[in-house]
């Protein structure tokens, strides 16, 4: 009888996010792995229309194989406006584990605590939160997008990881796959002015470096200052450090006191729940 390959399931706050693991795509896809698609934001403010970044990351991620079916909008079902993620973490982390519940899950994939932007640390503290309940950290790996450790000024580092999140796995990208991905970063128009800014340093780091960088799931860095100076999105005050880990302390608390049954309870909404090789949900004292 025929069954489900086991998925690899990729969390992104934005639809652009996935070039930031576009190698691991195509590694999870040759591995025989159904890929899965999860974006915690509608990327646009509240009221605009998401309509245009969908469809872009959806073409880009068609070119890797993906479905419609594989992809899903979860700031659009929950509501969840580009830069609000640390707003509504306990909304992200129920629906993630009700995801979770549908999957036979080989591998989960999220943004890199590193003070990039708010929505990629906090979509990393939700994924690290709902794994770690769900005894899923072995299977949780990090990707990295931005940061702006060690930069003056506006400049930033892209796709570089930070040491103190733990060991780094580097995967050498083969030349022909680095022209490919670097072409598929031309397919997000309706973000042009980020991309004038983003596109020039992914562009060095195919030619010069051509790696993926992963890391491994690091509780103990949730909450703690990314890196010392400031942080990316301080220096664009789309947040304050002070202020999202605020939020992310209290959504930890909340989280790790909230009893089992309340967790399972996210997960038996779906009829088809299956841990991998007999994991169970990790049990809590509140």
């Amino acid at each position: 009888m025929r069954t489900e390959p086991e998925s690899a399931l990729f969390l992104f706050a934005h639809q652009d996010d996935e070039f930031g693991v576009f190698e691991q795509i195509f590694l999870e896809r040759q591995a025989g792995r159904r890929v899965r698609a999860c974006y915690f934001t509608t990327g646009v403010p509240p009221g605009d229309s998401s309509r245009r970044r969908n469809q872009e990351s959806m073409q880009v991620l068609g070119r890797f194989g993906l479905t419609p079916d594989d992809v899903h909008f979860a700031g659009e079902e929950i509501g969840i406006a580009d830069g609000r993620t640390v707003e509504r973490l306990d909304s992200a982390a129920e629906w993630l584990a009700g995801k979770l519940a549908q999957e036979s899950v080989a591998a989960v994939y999220a943004p890199a605590w590193e003070g990039g932007h708010p929505d990629h640390d906090g979509l990393c503290a939700v994924a690290t939160a709902v794994c770690d309940r769900l005894s899923l950290l072995p299977r949780l790996r990090h990707f990295h997008l931005y940061n702006g450790q060690g930069c003056p000024g506006p400049f930033f580092r892209v796709l570089a990881p930070l040491e103190a999140n733990g060991p780094v796995t580097r995967t050498s990208i083969p030349w022909r796959r680095r022209l490919r991905y670097l072409a598929e970063c031309l397919s997000y128009g309706s973000q042009w002015r980020s991309w004038i800014g983003l596109l020039p340093f992914v562009a060095l780091h195919y030619l010069l470096v051509g790696t993926q960088t992963l890391q491994p799931a690091s509780p103990h860095r949730i909450g703690v200052r990314p890196h010392a100076g400031a942080l990316y999105y301080e220096k664009r005050r789309f947040a304050q450090w002070e202020s999202l880990c605020t939020r992310v302390q209290a959504f930890l608390v909340g989280w790790r006191a909230k009893p089992a049954c309340a967790v399972s309870d996210e997960m038996q909404r779906c009829d088809n729940f299956r841990l991998p090789d007999g994991l169970a949900p990790t049990q809590r004292k509140p």
